[in-house]
């Protein structure tokens, strides 16, 4: 005992006061917090540290070529090595197993639920909106939701499962916009959202994503996210060549956000597609997916040893491309937008083919009030 008090008193004496001068420090930020004159706070930022280590991104094969002829040879092997990084396709398709669920009628279109098998025992929920007017063979554009309820924020159906006359959320039932100008709709539901999550995510609601752990599985497996939605892309392409009321020669594709990167690289690797809208994604991966916090299902393995996103977008050319960014999207920022469009624009300009970019007063939310018309352009 010491002055009649008790070990335990005297240590409870000290913690009191170590606490109180713990409350006088009420901008208490971590371990470092007083020593900042003996110490680079800089030095500790993670996200300042990558930043370095982008300026010595090797890029080996960013765009460089002079004329046409070098641009198509960039084009095929760039589009070689993406199709490596992010996992390859499985070398034979499959049966498609495709299987008519339900047709509703609106005034101005049709409504087809489907399901199809991208893969053995993978299904694949989707809907055809056809427009009533139009003549068949529709020239079709597949469309790719973003983080969401899935498929069905972009169809017109609301989080009860019922029709809803009024486009709501930052995707604005896209889907329905692309009917309504004629062109039939093919709105795929992405792995991981909607129907396509696990038990799990499922019990969280209609607006819990499911990217993880699929997507962190994929690249223990060599693979990726992005690998897997674009098949199911080029799988849907599959099934619009056995319609006869759909045009496989006129077919596009759009989508925002996490659409938005699936479009980018299906129309970058995919052929059969005659002309994308990229809408909130065009960006920059150094100041997008590489500083600030995104899904897993955004990265590949690899990629900035090879190249950027405007080089990725680059292997689109000749066929159109739009781009819409947000004016004040903070997880794509504008003006990084604007330089990474203003790349793929040299790029275009060296191979040839139609390619504008829509600057738009919003956040991060589709708009496409000149991307539709654009796409309408290209393919009626």
């Amino acid at each position: 005992m010491a002055n009649g008090l008790t070990r335990r008193q005297l240590a409870l004496a000290a913690l009191a006061a170590t606490t109180a001068m713990a409350d006088d420090t009420p901008d208490y930020v971590g371990p470092l917090t007083g020593f900042e004159s003996k110490v680079n706070p800089a030095a500790f930022d993670s996200v300042a540290w990558v930043q370095k280590l982008y300026e010595d991104a090797p890029l080996r094969l960013t765009f460089r070529a002079k004329n046409k002829a070098q641009a198509i040879v960039w084009q095929n092997e760039l589009r070689a090595k993406v199709t490596d990084l992010i996992g390859g396709f499985p070398a034979a398709k499959s049966p498609l197993n495709s299987q008519s669920l339900e047709v509703r009628e609106y005034p101005n279109y049709r409504r087809e639920k489907f399901v199809f098998e991208s893969r053995p025992g993978l299904g694949v929920l989707a809907y055809l909106l056809t427009p009533k007017k139009a003549a068949a063979p529709l020239a079709t554009v597949l469309c790719i939701p973003g983080h969401g309820r899935g498929v069905d924020d972009i169809v017109g159906i609301d989080d009860k499962g019922r029709d809803r006359t009024v486009k709501e959320g930052y995707q604005f039932d896209f889907a329905v916009q692309v009917a309504e100008q004629g062109m039939a709709a093919l709105a795929i539901e992405p792995l991981g959202f909607g129907c396509r999550r696990d038990a799990d995510a499922r019990k969280h609601g209609l607006k819990q994503k499911a990217c993880e752990p699929a997507a962190g599985s994929a690249l223990l497996l060599g693979e990726t996210m992005i690998a897997w939605r674009v098949y199911d892309v080029m799988r849907a392409i599959d099934w619009i060549e056995s319609r006869r009321d759909l045009d496989a020669k006129r077919i596009g594709c759009m989508g925002i956000s996490g659409g938005g990167t699936c479009t980018l690289f299906a129309t970058a690797l995919e052929p059969r597609i005659k002309a994308a809208m990229v809408s909130g994604y065009l960006n920059t991966f150094r100041d997008s997916v590489f500083s600030l916090p995104h899904c897993i299902d955004n990265y590949v393995p690899g990629l900035l040893k090879w190249a950027e996103m405007y080089d990725v977008a680059g292997l689109i050319a000749p066929r159109p491309l739009f781009a819409e960014s947000g004016e004040n999207d903070r997880i794509f920022p504008v003006a990084s937008s604007k330089e990474s469009f203003a790349r793929v624009k040299k790029i275009y300009e060296i191979i040839g083919g139609p390619a504008e970019h829509d600057i738009h007063s919003g956040r991060h939310e589709f708009n496409g009030k000149k991307g539709i018309p654009f796409l309408k352009a290209q393919l009626v």
